[in-house]
């Protein structure tokens, strides 16, 4: 496995491999990651893996300074899971001081629920992507689908741009309690990660609540609102959206996206359930590589 750290030389490696699957990380990798590298085997003959932690998705008041970067760790992990070459630039490699800002936005997908909470989030994000893609030139990027706002904004883009790189989505890997893996979950003690179990067994509740019959998002959404504030867990937004529009849902009449971001303590987790009731089980005009 080769670990590069330059535009150039990344270019120059990834002329040597025909088919590319390509996972885009921050680091701090853990199994969900795994699962995306052993996603990526299975659409392409060679893997790439960025580890960047980009500072343009981070806000003034987020943990960027923070935020975990155990490279060592990181690399066993890609090697273990057979990836052929990493792109681990420093942050004046990606963000040279004499070339001027690109901005690449969807203004219709990013201003809503984490855009809405985060302000300028999603253009750092598709401002890193859009810039990894021009740099690795992937057949397929894979993506996990706890950040689903993310990975439909990635799709969204890859379309609007004409990239030919399909965006395959990952399942949210969880742990055995049913907790979303994220990197995040190492800032939660003992007692944080209890509380935190509220948020997916609020998503789960408000699914079995469809499948029951309710089909008021006003009611389910208060389903899960109650169980997080039992477990005195502040809430940043609950929402039930169309998985396509990311657009507010009132009345669950197909595919639906109920969506969680809260915070245990001082860590800010989130969280989405895509909830298809028995009645309808395929999402119409979903976009390549979601489902």
């Amino acid at each position: 496995m080769r670990v590069l750290t330059t535009i150039s030389d990344c270019r120059a490696e990834r002329a040597k491999h025909h088919q590319l699957a390509m996972v885009p990380t921050m680091g701090a990798l853990h199994a969900g990651h795994a699962a995306l590298i052993e996603l990526a085997h299975q659409y392409a003959t060679s893997v790439a893996v960025s580890i960047f932690v980009n500072p343009t998705q981070f806000g003034p008041r987020e943990d960027f300074n923070r935020y975990p970067r155990p490279i060592d760790d990181d690399l066993e992990l890609c090697r273990r899971g057979g990836v052929d070459f990493v792109f681990n630039p420093p942050v004046e490699e990606i963000y040279a001081s004499a070339i001027p800002d690109v901005i690449v936005d969807l203004p219709s997908l990013s201003t809503l629920l984490e855009g809405k909470h985060r302000p300028g989030h999603f253009k750092g994000v598709c401002q890193i992507v859009a810039k990894l893609f021009n740099i690795i030139r992937p057949d397929f990027a894979c993506f996990g689908q706890k950040d689903y706002q993310q990975l439909r904004i990635i799709s969204a883009m890859v379309g609007a741009l004409n990239w030919p790189i399909q965006i395959v989505p990952c399942p949210t890997l969880r742990d055995p309690d049913g907790l979303a893996i994220s990197s995040r979950n190492r800032y939660l003690s003992p007692a944080e990660r209890q509380r935190a179990l509220s948020i997916n067994k609020g998503l789960r509740l408000a699914e079995a609540q469809i499948n029951a019959g309710i089909n008021q998002t006003n009611r389910l959404t208060t389903t899960i609102q109650n169980l997080l504030l039992e477990q005195h867990l502040a809430i940043d937004y609950i929402a039930s959206v169309d998985p396509i529009t990311l657009k507010m849902v009132e009345v669950v009449t197909g595919p639906t996206l109920f969506a969680v971001a809260a915070r245990v303590g001082t860590t800010r987790l989130i969280d989405n359930l895509l909830v298809k009731p028995p009645w309808d089980l395929v999402i119409p005009n979903a976009p390549r590589g979601v489902s």
